[in-house]
Order: C-alpha cells, then structure tokens, then sequence
C-alpha cells in the first residue's frame, strides 16, 4: 500500500489517458523536496493511480504503469489531476463514471482536490468547478468555457485557490501551486527549501500573469537580473528607478522595458512582491513586531505593509502570522 504510518499527509496523483508527463511529474518532485532538512523524514507521500490500475498513455507517447487504482482516492488527504491532452473531458465534457464518482466522493468527504494544468477539465467534468473561480492553461480557456460554462474561468493567473478546490494554468504554474501548497501546510522555510533542491523560484503569486512575451534578447543587450540581485540585497532601503537602471547601465525607458520583458511585471511591482515575500518570512520565523518586520522588509511602517499583504495575500500580517506559523 501507498499509505506509510510515518506520512502525515497522502497525495494521490490521478493519470488518464494522454497524461501530460510534466504535470505527472511535478507533484512528486515538489512534495519529496519539503523537507526540514537534509536527513529529515519527508512530510508527503505521493503515489499514482489510474482506472482499474491499468496502464495509460503518456502525451509524450509512452506508457505509464501505475501502482495503484482509483481506490487510492478514498484514502488520499490531497487528490490531484493531473492535465491530459485531448480525450473526453477536452472534447464533449465527459469522463468515465468511475472517474467522476470517485472524484466527487474524495470531494465530499473533505479531501483537498487540485488540477495542473488541463487536469482542470476532468474536475469541471465531475462538475467539483461548478460556481467556482479556476483556470487552466490560457490556449485552452475558449473550449473550456464552451464545455464548462457555469465555472467562472480566470485564463490570466498562475493559479486559484479556492479553499478545497484548486486548479493551475499550464506546465510550470503547476510548480508554483505545488509549492503554495507546501507553503500553506508547512510553512515559507520549508518551501523555500524545497524551491532550492528543485531550482524554481521559492514564490510567484497565484494572480500573475501567466502568459508573459518574453521575445529573444538581442545578443548585444544587457539583463536586468544584476539589478534585480542588488534589489534582493538591499530590500529595506530605499530603491530608485534611475538607480536601479544605472545599476545595468541603462536608461530609465530601456530599463523599465526590458524589466517587465524579462519578469512580466513593472520594477516596482516586482519589488513590492519581494518585500511581501521577505515579510511573510520574518512573520513565520521571527517574533519581530509588525512594525519591525515593516522596516526590515523595506515598507518603513507596519501600515504599509499591512495595506500590501492585504492587497497580495489576502490577510494582515498578524492573522498571517497565527495562521501560517508553523505549530511547535
């Protein structure tokens, strides 16, 4: 059995036909990687299954083999979808009964269900979107709200979380729920950790863009990433467009552009983001003040950080605190 005493927390993979390799992968490599530490026990066991435990065909034509039918799915703390490439839920709005039944019991009975990607469309289909935000990789949001009108579909963010139920965009926004996860179950530092063993960034908020232009540098042009690595170091002083811009050599035009080409958003958003990130930190693993973290987190005072973390991530910095701390 996939079950392990020792595991805290069950995560059942769901394959279908034309699974997407990717999607399969990335719960498994995300949730190994949340440990405290190096010898540390990991808290998540991951497992894979699939109808009847039959083998199913990859998108990237190959077989997969599972250990595990949908029984799997009445026992698991956290269900999740993988996306798929074509089939019924992409084509007529349909699945398989035994899919769609023992996806709504695993619903019912309190499991946290999730999709990656086009995983989104077997959820809608066992109708567990219905009245629901979510979204799904953004070249498939037309069919999508053609067979699942009744779900209220976001193509322009990484990913929704909607309590229970949550669902990703495409490929690598399955990484950065992953790692939301882990952060919500277990806290910034662990998930950071994990972020580190995978080599993905730690944190990119659920409402980013998910489709950014990133057209190919010209040879000759400069990055902003040395400007971005200075911002990183020096978060709780004050940080100047034309400084930052000098930092590269660059003019505060070319500069703003090539930014927002290269992380999809404004230097100052990006900025903002990071001092929310540095704040959320401080708040898990620190007994600084509010208004202490405000200052070492770059926000001077702890209205202004209150007023971002409510406008990023939904809470006060106190209620973040008591709520995402880790216990012990």
């Amino acid at each position: 059995m996939c079950k392990n005493p020792a595991m805290t927390h069950l995560v059942a993979v769901l394959a279908l036909d034309n699974v997407v390799v990717f999607d399969l992968g990335t719960p498994s490599q995300i949730f190994n990687a949340a440990r405290a530490g190096d010898d540390d026990a990991r808290h998540y066991k991951v497992c894979v299954c699939t109808p009847g435990a039959r083998p199913v065909r990859s998108s990237a034509q190959f077989t997969v083999t599972p250990d595990h039918g949908l029984e799997l799915l009445a026992e698991a703390d956290t269900v999740i979808v993988a996306g798929v490439y074509g089939g019924g839920p992409m084509q007529d709005g349909t699945i398989d009964d035994d899919v769609r039944d023992a996806l709504r019991a695993a619903a019912a009975r309190g499991a946290r269900v999730m999709s990656i990607c086009t995983g989104a469309f077997v959820l809608a289909a066992a109708g567990l979107l219905d009245g629901r935000k979510a979204t799904t990789h953004w070249m498939h949001a037309d069919t999508f709200r053609r067979l699942y009108p009744h779900v209220d579909l976001d193509p322009d963010v990484l990913f929704v979380d909607d309590g229970d139920v949550l669902t990703s965009a495409g490929v690598g926004a399955g990484i950065d729920l992953c790692l939301h996860l882990v952060r919500n179950d277990l806290g910034a530092e662990i998930a950071n950790k994990a972020a580190r063993r995978c080599v993905v960034p730690p944190w990119r908020p659920g409402g980013q863009s998910q489709f950014i232009e990133r057209p190919v540098p010209d040879a000759a042009a400069a990055s902003t990433a040395p400007a971005r690595a200075y911002v990183l170091a020096h978060l709780d002083e004050p940080l100047e467009l034309r400084v930052l811009a000098g930092h590269v050599r660059m003019s505060v035009r070319t500069f703003t552009r090539r930014f927002r080409e290269e992380t999809g958003v404004s230097p100052g958003k990006w900025i903002t983001q990071q001092r929310v990130e540095r704040a959320r930190h401080l708040l898990e693993t620190t007994q600084l003040g509010v208004d202490q973290v405000a200052r070492h987190a770059g926000f001077g005072t702890g209205a202004a950080l209150r007023q971002q973390m409510s406008a990023l991530v939904g809470v006060s910095p106190s209620a973040y605190r008591t709520t995402f701390r880790p216990a012990g």
